[in-house]
């Protein structure tokens, strides 16, 4: 019997959730994803610093001495970001996501006038567009921009999508790929209800089931990325659609598992069910996002989320553009990081205090107890920190 990675991969692509070069050269996803907190993980790794320091170096170049710090590190953010995106690219066959600014997440413009400089520089890198899904979170706004950016033969990944709503939206909106978070829609349910869920009881499992059969019921081209999984049972509830991002601390666990592994979603199932077609507007989106509870809490959880892992990569590289011009002040410590997702004060973060990156979640929490440690904090994202401050 093979083990569970290979019986999926025979109805699934299968997409490494990491900027880790290493993991993805490890499990050879077709298609890769990735945002700042992976970026942030992956960019202190020895291995990656010259592509961090010659990035931040060209950056204060391009925009001169007496450009802002932040300014500089703005640019460098999405030069870093296209500068991991072909270093992928150059190892898988697929596509690779690339996000837009969180901070974006609620203005059409700005989201669409990013995506393009975005697209510009991998195309200058000599990456066709063909290749890259610009990350954008599922408000409506961003749908819209989605919309308008597909037409332009920009293929966008629709992020952050825990509603139905939502999922419909991004369908009519002609978008590439929407990416429905299973596992906090399960976490939201268990906080909220005090239930556990197993297999097909899993909320986020019926959630992306959902969405799918509609797809598939109706001839939807958008196609179905389930994401943000919590154990390896929700991936084999979802075994069949169209692609699942998986962490590697999960691929391993599925690499290592040998049992069968049957199913579950398919097109030729989803056209016999018995579904009612809807179509919506900004109205009934409005009204609909409103009534849904837990899609309107996570989606503004995940946005804020996504932006605190921004501005922990912008401060990380402020730092180290200081170390690298000779100041002696370093911008910020560990510490400060620290408190930024220490909601609550009381010395750890929780995986919902985190509300980033599962994968660097996962990555920090070295003893696998759900909570992250100053002390753990400072092995990983803070490790740029105290090396400078020692070397």
């Amino acid at each position: 019997m093979t083990n569970l990675l290979e019986q999926l991969r025979l109805y699934t692509v299968v997409v490494a959730d990491t900027g880790e070069i290493q993991a993805i050269e490890n499990f050879t996803p077709r298609d890769t994803t990735t945002n700042p907190s992976l970026i942030t993980a992956a960019a202190q790794m020895p291995e990656y610093q010259n592509i961090v320091d010659d990035t931040l170096k060209q950056a204060r170049e391009e925009l001169g001495k007496k450009a802002d710090t932040d300014i500089v590190v703005k640019l460098a953010i999405d030069w870093l970001a296209v500068a991991f995106g072909k270093k992928i690219l150059d190892i898988i066959p697929g596509r690779v996501s690339t996000e837009v600014d969180a901070r974006l997440s609620y203005d059409t413009q700005g989201t669409i006038e990013k995506a393009r400089y975005l697209i510009s520089q991998y195309e200058k890198a000599g990456i066709k567009k063909e290749r890259i899904l610009i990350k954008i979170a599922s408000t409506w706004e961003g749908i819209k921009a989605a919309e308008i950016l597909e037409k332009e033969g920009i293929h966008c990944n629709l992020t952050l999508l825990f509603g139905f709503h939502q999922a419909v939206a991004c369908a009519e909106a002609g978008v590439t790929l929407i990416s429905p978070f299973v596992g906090r829609i399960l976490d939201w349910y268990k906080k909220t209800t005090g239930k556990d869920y197993i297999g097909a009881e899993d909320p986020g499992v019926q959630s992306v089931t959902e969405i799918y059969n509609y797809y598939k019921k109706f001839g939807y081209k958008t196609e179905v990325m389930g994401a943000s999984f919590r154990n390896i049972s929700e991936i084999c509830e979802l075994a069949g659609c169209d692609l699942l991002t998986i962490s590697p601390k999960l691929l391993e666990q599925l690499s290592n598992t040998e049992e069968d592994l049957p199913r579950k979603l398919s097109p030729e199932t989803a056209l016999n069910l018995d579904i009612e077609q809807i179509t919506i507007d900004k109205e009934i989106f409005e009204k609909m996002h409103k009534e849904d509870k837990m899609a309107s809490e996570k989606l503004e959880e995940g946005i804020i989320g996504f932006t605190k892992a921004l501005e922990t990569l912008e401060q990380l590289l402020a730092s180290r553009l200081a170390r690298l011009e000779g100041d002696e002040t370093l911008a910020h410590a560990v510490g400060d990081i620290f408190q930024v997702y220490d909601l609550d004060g009381d010395g750890f973060i929780t995986r919902e205090e985190w509300a980033g990156a599962d994968a660097v979640f996962d990555a920090l929490d070295i003893n696998h107890d759900g909570r992250i440690t100053p002390a753990e904090m400072a092995s990983g994202l803070g490790a740029i920190l105290y090396l400078a401050n020692v070397s």
